[in-house]
């Protein structure tokens, strides 16, 4: 890791059976942050994930790790470099919470080193707190319990590159804070972290970066205070917002319309 640029997107496009689905995407995503992708339902913000992880081919410019084509990259060579948390999480066999999070170190398992490995995976069921269940089956937890446990893996790939698709959907409240905590600290190390989230007061809060996508473009990117403004969220999700400064975040809350039920009375 070094500092300037992890990865630059240059007029990216990506078609999914046959539909546009990126156009024209420019991004540069800088070492040691947090970029934060947010935009409405369908906008292009897992495919944009993917394209970064390699999982998804380009139809129309580039995509460069470290100043190279990301196609370039090999799968282990690619493996040892970036981690990617998706939004399927199932595992079909019974493993054990520590077998599956110890799946994120084959990429290294040419070098042969149990004892680290060990030490690796035990750090992360500890930083995603699921070390209470690592001798449990995978497939008896809850969905909270199995998306911090998919969190778990991917720490313990160790890579510098961390790509997480909506990490706390499934989460309560306090774990929410931890997992965005968690990708905090990763940028602190050096790290480049990309989330894709829905949340727009919780991305304010952990985000270096935030990028809005809309219908497949990239609408704006900056620092939240400069992108999170109540005109650029009502035109791109259609629904009027007042924005208020909360310490170190933004909060964002939708107008009650005229037409909206009245909150519920008390007593």
């Amino acid at each position: 890791m070094s500092a300037g640029i992890a990865m630059v997107l240059r007029g990216v496009g990506c078609e999914l059976g046959g539909r546009t689905v990126l156009r024209d995407v420019d991004l540069d995503l800088p070492w040691g942050s947090v970029t934060v992708v947010v935009g409405p339902n369908g906008a292009g913000k897992s495919t944009l994930l993917g394209v970064l992880a390699g999982d998804r081919r380009v139809s129309s410019g580039s995509v460069t790790l470290d100043g190279a084509e990301l196609a370039q990259w090999v799968g282990p060579q690619l493996a040892r470099r970036r981690a990617v948390l998706t939004q399927e999480q199932e595992v079909t066999f019974g493993f054990t919470v520590r077998e599956v999070v110890a799946m994120g170190r084959y990429p290294w398992t040419d070098e042969a080193d149990l004892a680290a490995d060990e030490a690796v995976v035990h750090d992360a069921l500890r930083r995603t707190d699921v070390l209470h269940l690592a001798d449990r089956s995978y497939r008896s937890l809850s969905g909270g319990e199995k998306a911090r446990v998919s969190l778990a893996r991917v720490l313990a790939q160790d890579t510098e590159i961390v790509l997480l698709d909506e990490p706390t959907a499934a989460l309560d409240l306090r774990h929410t804070e931890e997992v965005l905590g968690v990708a905090r600290r990763l940028a602190r190390s050096g790290r480049c972290v990309v989330v894709v989230a829905h949340d727009l007061t919780l991305a304010s809060a952990y985000a270096d970066l935030l990028v809005i996508v809309d219908d497949g473009r990239v609408a704006a990117h900056g620092s939240p205070a400069d992108v999170l403004t109540p005109e650029r969220i009502e035109r791109t999700y259609g629904l009027p917002v007042d924005v208020h400064a909360l310490g170190d975040r933004l909060a964002v809350v939708p107008r009650l319309s005229a037409t909206s039920p009245p909150p519920p009375r008390e007593g």
